[in-house]
């Protein structure tokens, strides 16, 4: 299942920080090549029990890359470089030292519902956006 998935995006969705970083990147892609799966639906299940993380207590997001799934700073960057220009160009913090950049990825990961709060439900997307969220795994 994982080797299919690319530009995938597995995210938090009670946490209003996500959700909003998920609003801003259904913005920005509007070349619609991003997809997205909240970590509690099946599919986001799946990917994320198969990259290691705990579904119901998610210490990250996933971006899926090309079968890969890519955590912390790496999938801030990959998930970077699918958007458009100028945005795109935020990839290049990928020459700050990755220790650096999982120690700020982690300080707002842990920190993100005191920062932004949390939801008692997940992010149910808008009829226009539904077509860009996957909840189930898709059939090969």
């Amino acid at each position: 299942m994982t080797q299919a998935a690319d530009g995938v995006w597995v995210f938090d969705g009670v946490c209003n920080f996500c959700s909003g970083s998920v609003r801003l990147a259904l913005a920005l892609d509007r070349g619609g090549t991003l997809r997205f799966t909240p970590i509690k639906s099946p599919y986001g299940r799946a990917l994320a029990q198969a990259a290691g993380i705990d579904p119901d207590q998610p210490d990250s997001f996933i971006f899926m890359d090309q079968g890969r799934a890519l955590e912390g700073s790496d999938a801030v960057i990959g998930l970077a470089r699918r958007l458009p220009a100028p945005w795109r160009w935020l990839a290049a913090v990928r020459v700050v030292p990755k220790p650096w950049r999982d120690a700020a990825y982690g300080w707002i990961a842990r920190n993100r519902y005191q920062l932004m709060g949390k939801r008692r439900t997940c992010m149910v997307p808008t009829p226009e956006m539904r077509a860009r969220f996957i909840l189930e795994a898709p059939q090969a």
